[in-house]
């Protein structure tokens, strides 16, 4: 995300008006409750409910709106499965409409979403904190909402510090952390791990995160500049991941600099009517599946049925089917209440010409075979 979209935020804001209701806002983040019975760690789908308010002004949400009419109506459904692993170490968030979890900006009508994934190891408590934290500690950062992209950076790190200082979590247990934050036409979408997220864009897939293993260029570089090693693709002969919250067990005191890194890799992207879909989904998923693959089949899927949770159903069964080894947590968010459209492929005027030789080779064929 470039620095741009911070100054997209701040137009019209004022210290004075954003921190208006952040008591408010700080007590209604821990009403936060399931819509299940369950206990929560045994939850696959976790959704929030609490008093409705307004958001970030229009003119905020949409840096280009006079060019384009197009506004998204959020949609999502997602799907867990412990897969041939003994335990379930996946935890995940799906909020539709952000509208009624902030109470602390007033004058938008424009929609608002918030999900994530989070791929636990070494247990679940890592997991379980951060999809428990993550978001509000993006709500109440001073930088949010003016400059989202320091509000994202500084929420995956302060979670990252926060679980190092709860007594009661093993804090040698890890997650990646995934999450997409939509505002209008604006998603912007944090990873650190080797979760992805893939736009569906007319058929087309766009991946919008990195994964984040040793192996990869940037991340050897990054893990051998800190004095990390790389033993069979795992850091430090460890962990099969180059970015990770938790793992306290792997790094140095709060603050420096470390092998294994906590920051979260940005990329905003401003949704048209082309952008159809995201898939968000662990790397079980992707272990087994291509992006375009996954893409492909979603959209396939949803021009049947138009259902995200059955969309994202399909593609944990097919990723079972491929005999992945991992959990498997997939979320499907669609942009607009109507299916896909079918893809038109104009019909092309083939001409087939036969030379001289081809011709008499064909009829001496023909002749012989009367």
């Amino acid at each position: 995300m470039h620095m741009a979209a911070c100054s997209d935020f701040s137009r019209g804001y004022s210290k004075e008006n954003t921190s208006a209701g952040k008591d408010e806002l700080l007590e209604g983040s821990h009403e936060l409750k399931q819509t299940s019975d369950k206990p929560l760690q045994d939850l696959s789908v976790v959704r929030y409910s609490v008093n409705s308010a307004a958001l970030v002004a229009d003119a905020d949400l949409h840096p280009l709106k006079g060019q384009s009419n197009f506004e998204p109506v959020f949609r999502s459904g997602s799907c867990a499965e412990k897969g041939p692993k003994q335990y379930m170490e996946d935890e995940h968030i799906c909020i539709d409409d952000l509208l009624i979890h902030v109470n602390e900006i007033a004058g938008s009508t424009s929609p608002a979403a918030f999900y994530g994934v989070f791929d636990g190891h070494g247990g679940t408590d890592a997991a379980l904190f951060v999809r428990n934290k993550i978001l509000k500690f993006i709500i109440e950062d001073p930088c949010f909402p003016m400059c989202l992209e320091t509000a994202l950076k500084n929420a995956f790190l302060k979670a990252d510090y926060a679980f190092a200082d709860d007594s009661s979590m093993d804090i040698s247990s890890g997650t990646t952390a995934l999450t997409a934050l939509m505002f209008g036409r604006t998603m912007i979408v944090a990873n650190a791990g080797d979760c992805r997220a893939v736009l569906g864009k007319r058929g087309r897939a766009i991946e919008l995160s990195k994964d984040h293993k040793p192996n990869s260029a940037s991340e050897k570089h990054r893990i051998e500049k800190l004095g990390g090693v790389i033993y069979d693709g795992y850091l430090n002969g460890q962990l099969s991941i180059a970015r990770a919250l938790g793992d306290w067990h792997m790094k140095g005191p709060k603050g420096s600099a470390c092998p294994l890194s906590a920051e979260p890799e940005l990329q905003e992207t401003l949704l048209t009517e082309d952008d159809e879909f995201l898939i968000m989904g662990c790397d079980g998923l992707w272990d087994v599946m291509t992006s375009q693959c996954a893409v492909t089949m979603a959209r396939k899927e949803l021009m049947l049925h138009n259902n995200p949770e059955r969309c994202s159903r399909e593609l944990v069964r097919e990723a079972l089917k491929r005999n992945t080894c991992d959990n498997l947590t997939v979320i499907v968010i669609c942009f607009s209440p109507d299916p896909p459209p079918r893809t038109e492929i104009p019909p092309t005027r083939i001409c087939r010409s036969i030379s001289v030789e081809g011709l008499n080779l064909l009829k001496s064929v023909l002749e012989s075979n009367s």
